[in-house]
């Protein structure tokens, strides 16, 4: 049975049914014969490809016409109430605002813990760490694979005892922590609530994000370990360990924002993002876990891109979609369970290396446009990432960005302030219905991970990608400073990591290996060899090796021996 909403449930493309279903009125046909047409006579419109970033066409004008099958009420609703069209919230930021959590990660953990501190006092009001490329792959920073990588392009945590520096004299009780890690989640979760357990922070309390998503990671990222089906079992085990330990800690963040930079459009953004989405609660139900206690754990993660009104209408089709996949597809009688909350990051893959102050002018739309699509928290990129990890100076005005259009623009004083636009609810109809289009092809094929199997999302982002890159090249969208508008400019200063990093982390590393006891470390790991060859919930035994100081790449070695390794299938 389809899970579409009805009204809005036209399989055909957006423009079909834009062109089947639209019926203008007397007075618009009769403005276009009086008003426009001599207007264009005069004046004709510009010689320009107008459609969103993503290539969805968009016309001169939208009227009711294009709301003949729209019910306000069924539709757009009110806040903080089915369908969530308008928000999560019934007052939004009036009562509250967005978490704003600038990514940040480089280096040591002191050097990134300098950074957080900084950050802290600056007025951001969550952390979100960024680690390096030998974390992400579960590799330790003396692995030889780690050469020239470690605290590049965030931080190098390889241990408790980096993990416990990098949160020092950071009250975990106190704040909000994201982390961006996705096939080593559990064995860095892990150590996060060790060092939560040695603050005495109680774990019923914290709270935070653990990004946690590989299905993402073998559509577009690519940093992926084990094969699908042991990655899977370690996020249910993930959910399954939060439902009984840490109820307000989220344990996945789906995460749309690296489809949409590996060169996605906005809707397939959106529709591979929920349905993987729905991957997991299919795996989590098929675990044995009641929907409506673990399905309120997972939030999302999506990418704020250029095109304005393209960006908010793919926020409020998002909320609008989960909602009725969870009350019709799964039956969640849990209100928590239907609202879809989401962290957003502006497009780093918009940011361009030439002009690089035109990146503050990128990241404040973007950023306007995630607030006014209502989101829960919010980073905002530096004008500097085109080249390099952010400096406090480039970090510092990104953070401002958001206070600025938090206290000085009043998009926040009321909901969803382009709620009933013609042109917003029917863009975000369109945009809907294009992902139901998406979501119900990778049912047929059987869900998400035998649709990555088949390269199928892999290969729709390639060819919307090489799109995109043949428009930029024939100057169909222009890229200011990089196909026109092109200048001379002064070179920035950047923030370097040298092979220093690298050297400190394998001196602690080394003392590391010396003073802990390689016979508890070694019985530890053994029990999660031994358990992962079984059923059982892994968390637990990934928490004993954490807290014997097994390192992350003991600990994911541990795994690896039983579960293999990855090798993605060639996109034909």
């Amino acid at each position: 049975m389809s899970d579409k909403p009805k009204g809005t449930t036209q399989t055909l493309s957006p423009e079909e049914t834009s062109a089947a279903h639209r019926q203008p009125s007397a007075k618009e046909l009769a403005w276009e014969k009086s008003t426009l047409q001599p207007s264009l006579e005069k004046s004709p419109e510009r010689a320009c490809d107008f459609t969103t970033t993503s290539g969805h066409p968009i016309r001169r004008l939208y009227t009711e016409a294009d709301l003949l099958d729209w019910d306000a009420q069924r539709d757009l609703g009110l806040p903080g109430a089915s369908p969530y069209t308008r928000g999560i919230h019934p007052t939004m930021y009036r009562t509250r605002l967005w978490t704003m959590r600038q990514f940040a990660g480089f280096g040591t953990a002191e050097d990134t813990n300098a950074r957080f501190r900084y950050l802290l006092s600056q007025g951001q009001t969550g952390l979100s760490t960024a680690f390096d490329l030998p974390t992400l792959m579960g590799y330790d920073s003396d692995h030889p694979l780690s050469e020239g990588e470690v605290g590049k392009c965030g931080v190098a945590i390889s241990s408790l005892a980096d993990m416990e520096v990098l949160f020092d004299k950071i009250p975990l009780a106190n704040v909000t922590t994201s982390m961006t890690i996705n096939s080593p989640a559990a064995a860095i979760w892990a150590m996060y609530l060790a060092v939560a357990e040695k603050q005495g922070a109680d774990w019923k309390k914290i709270s935070g994000t653990l990004q946690n998503d590989i299905l993402k990671e073998y559509i577009a990222q690519k940093e992926y370990i084990y094969p699908p089906e042991p990655s899977m079992r370690l996020v249910i085990d993930t959910f399954e360990f939060g439902v009984k330990n840490t109820p307000k800690f989220n344990t996945i963040s789906i995460s749309g924002y690296h489809i949409r930079e590996a060169g996605s459009t906005a809707i397939q953004e959106l529709a591979f993002t929920l349905r993987d989405g729905l991957e997991y609660v299919e795996w989590g139900m098929r675990r044995g876990l009641d929907v409506d206690q673990f399905v309120p754990q997972l939030s999302f993660f999506f990418n704020a891109h250029n095109d304005f009104f393209e960006e908010i209408a793919k926020y409020r089709a998002a909320r609008r979609i989960w909602h009725k996949a969870m009350a019709a597809r799964y039956k969640s009688k849990n209100p928590r369970s239907w609202v879809l909350r989401f962290h957003t990051q502006t497009a780093g893959c918009s940011l361009t290396a030439q002009q690089p102050y035109n990146n503050v002018v990128r990241t404040a739309i973007q950023a306007l446009a995630a607030v006014m699509g209502g989101t829960q928290s919010l980073h905002t990129n530096s004008l500097d990432e085109a080249w390099a990890l952010p400096t406090e100076f480039a970090a510092t005005i990104a953070l401002r960005t958001q206070q600025i259009i938090a206290h000085e623009t009043g998009v926040t004083n009321t909901v969803d302030p382009l709620g009933g636009s013609y042109f917003v609810e029917t863009l975000t109809n369109e945009v809907e219905r294009g992902a139901w289009d998406y979501i119900e092809k990778i049912d047929a094929m059987g869900g998400m991970v035998a649709a990555i199997e088949r390269g199928y999302p892999q290969r729709e982002i390639a060819e919307a990608s090489y799109r995109y890159q043949v428009a930029v090249d024939k100057k169909e969208k222009i890229i200011v400073g990089v196909n026109d508008f092109v200048s001379q400019e002064k070179p920035l200063d950047i923030l370097q990591i040298d092979e220093t990093v690298a050297h400190r982390q394998a001196e602690r590393l080394r003392k590391l290996r010396a003073e802990r006891s390689q016979a508890e470390v070694d019985r530890r790991l053994s029990a999660l060899r031994k358990a992962a060859r079984g059923n059982e919930n892994l968390m637990p035994f990934i928490y004993d090796a954490v807290k014997s100081y097994a390192t992350l790449g003991e600990i994911c070695d541990a795994m690896r021996h039983v579960f293999g390794t990855y090798e993605e299938v060639a996109i034909t």
